[in-house]
């Protein structure tokens, strides 16, 4: 990796991070260059197995070793986030460390595989627990210390596995649902972090990480990567909400759910106007022109 200049080194200079998820993969790579970058982070992971089960808090304590000159500026946690207190414990463990907290990265996740006949509540509540649950409780008890902060980003993540039909898989019911939740959630709080100038957008990332079962380093799709997506969006560089950053073997592109040219939501939908089902069916290849005016 080539030096940073200075001006880059120091572009979290003096500011607080948590990062979710943090032991390996991509949560690691986002600590190493908050780090590198003159962050003060608090890293989290509850240590749990591929299927995302039991805990193991030894793993997150390791990744010291791995931050050698971080002095004093890491400090690591290994909590469950799928409830209220989990979350609160998380924020104010910033807090009682840093003083302050600028940014939230919730990168905590699992990939599981379970057909829609075969579904059960374990296994759909694990899904929720980390990518609907983690994310609000989370951003609720962050939310009146990124008042205060000068630039005050939020990260959520996202996958293409739910944004677009075309890469969903079977047996990924309860992923896609979670993943597609923080996109709903980032909506709404972009809207809401408005007027406080708290900026939410979202990375939908890939990589070989431990969820492709990948256990050594790859030569492709590599997690690091992904890295400068997300802490442009962390950063005060970053100037939009709601968007959608996809990153994928060092490319970017960003893309947002956006309005067609107008609309009157929600009564007119400047489209095709239609009375009945026979209407709909005669102009469905109109319907569903995107480009279609």
């Amino acid at each position: 990796m080539n030096p940073l200049p200075d001006a880059d080194k120091q572009l979290f200079d003096g500011k607080v991070a948590i990062v979710t998820g943090a032991a390996q993969g991509l949560g690691l790579c986002y600590v190493q260059a908050l780090l590198e970058r003159g962050a003060r982070v608090v890293a989290s992971d509850l240590g749990t197995d591929r299927s995302g089960a039991g805990s193991d808090p030894q793993r997150i304590a390791e990744i010291a070793r791995l931050a050698p000159n971080a002095n004093g500026r890491l400090i690591t946690h290994s909590g469950a986030l799928d409830d209220e207190p989990g979350c609160r414990a998380l924020v104010e463990l910033a807090i009682a460390q840093f003083g302050a907290l600028d940014v939230v990265i919730h990168n905590a996740g699992w990939v599981g595989y379970q057909p829609i006949e075969q579904q059960d509540e374990a296994f759909l509540e694990r899904a929720i627990g980390i990518n609907l649950r983690a994310p609000i409780w989370l951003s609720k008890q962050a939310w009146p210390y990124l008042r205060r902060a000068p630039a005050p980003r939020i990260v959520l993540t996202t996958s293409d596995r739910a944004l677009y039909q075309c890469y969903g898989q079977p047996g990924l019911a309860a992923y896609a649902a979670g993943k597609m939740a923080q996109v709903g959630i980032m909506n709404a709080l972009s809207v809401e972090g408005a007027p406080h100038g708290i900026l939410v957008n979202a990375i939908s990332p890939v990589a070989k990480t431990r969820m492709w079962g990948i256990e050594h380093p790859p030569q492709d799709l590599k997690p690091e990567w992904v890295a400068p997506g997300v802490l442009y969006l962390a950063s005060h560089l970053c100037h939009d909400s709601g968007v959608i950053l996809r990153a994928s073997n060092g490319q970017f592109t960003a893309t947002r759910f956006d309005e067609n040219p107008g609309v009157n939501y929600p009564r007119d939908l400047a489209r095709v106007a239609c009375s009945s089902v026979e209407e709909v069916a005669r102009d469905w290849s109109r319907i569903k022109d995107v480009a279609a005016g």
